[in-house]
């Protein structure tokens, strides 16, 4: 008899409408290409926790923004961890996955992120623009996200939300990880059309650049994506560590980055069903 192969519960919401994005697309055809290797079933969400027990790894991909099921989502955390199931993400991200606290910590620690700050006493470590970016710590998909002009700061109540200056830059880029290994990058040229990526070819201090954040992580198992600004004078800055459900773009990928992605992510989850 052949041996079982692994059991993959891919959690996603098929429903949801991401703007610029169809998420259902995306999880739809890699399953169709994750049940090359595994036995694979969908579900939503809110059904992950009394599903998992029944299978090996429990693939978090296109789930939605946690905040609209922030409780089911953190009994399922909750339940895993004391079950010890294998979770792809591993749920030890302190990105993303964890709020936008990182952002602060980055900051403070000199990293090359997009400067930020959560009180008022600290508005004078921001430089002086006409208009900043207010967003909540545990915001996703730019929900809650508004532009306040400088001379309306003194109004912001500083209760659970971030504040970066509203910076010019030429264009957004992102760079795609399994575990530690990078996988592709895409980009948009047009700063207003942040979905509209193009296939981008880094350089060899680009990826030092998203390597550095993804070593700073420690994610041992799961897909990362590194989102950074280029800015006028040629650098970059970050503006978001993807680490819980990042959306991967791969219908604009070519077929030979396809497969290589493909591949790595087949073998991280066979490394991580089989471990002990």
């Amino acid at each position: 008899m052949p041996a079982a192969r692994p059991r993959v519960l891919l959690v996603t919401d098929l429903a949801y409408q991401a703007r610029g994005r169809r998420y259902c697309d995306e999880d739809i055809r890699l399953s169709a290409r994750l049940r090359e290797d595994f036995d694979v079933a969908l579900c939503h969400p809110l059904d992950a926790a009394a599903l998992m027990d029944g299978f090996d790894v429990v693939l978090v991909r296109n789930s939605g923004p946690v905040l609209d099921y922030r409780a089911g989502y953190e009994d399922f955390r909750r339940r895993a961890l004391e079950r010890g199931t294998r979770v792809y993400n591993q749920l030890t991200g302190r990105a993303d996955m964890a709020g936008k606290q990182y952002l602060l910590d980055l900051s403070a620690a000199g990293y090359p992120v997009i400067p930020t700050v959560d009180r008022a006493e600290d508005l004078a470590r921001l430089p002086v623009v006409p208009e900043y970016v207010v967003k909540p710590k545990l915001g996703a998909d730019s929900i809650g996200l508004r532009i306040v002009p400088r001379d309306e700061l003194g109004s912001v109540a500083y209760d659970g939300v971030l504040v970066q200056p509203l910076i010019p830059f030429t264009y957004e880029v992102s760079f795609y990880f399994v575990d530690d290994a990078f996988q592709y990058a895409l980009y948009a040229p047009d700063p207003e059309q942040r979905w509209r990526l193009e296939p981008y070819e880094p350089t060899a201090a680009d990826l030092d650049f998203a390597r550095r954040f993804v070593a700073w992580n420690t994610v041992e198992h799961g897909i990362q994506r590194v989102d950074a600004c280029r800015t006028p004078e040629g650098g970059l800055l970050l503006v978001e560590l993807e680490d819980l459900n990042p959306y991967l773009s791969l219908d604009l990928v070519d077929e030979a980055a396809l497969e290589r992605f493909l591949a790595a992510l087949k073998a991280s989850l066979h490394a991580l069903a089989t471990r002990s």
